[in-house]
């Protein structure tokens, strides 16, 4: 099953793009290229989901 997420995209002072998924709290990342931030956002994306149901599984 593939769920949709939300990411904002930013631009900061550095000239970094950070992602931001804003359904799921404290999950973000930062990269120098737009194409490599939405590799890292994908990839934060499944380490926090993947991270999510192991804590509902050991709760």
């Amino acid at each position: 099953m593939k769920a949709k997420f939300n990411v904002l995209v930013e631009r900061d002072e550095d000239g970094y793009y950070v992602a931001t998924v804003p359904s799921l709290p404290g999950c973000h990342t930062q990269a120098k290229s737009l194409d490599e931030l939405m590799e890292r956002a994908k990839e934060a994306i499944e380490l926090y989901l993947e991270v999510e149901k192991e804590f509902v599984l050991h709760d």
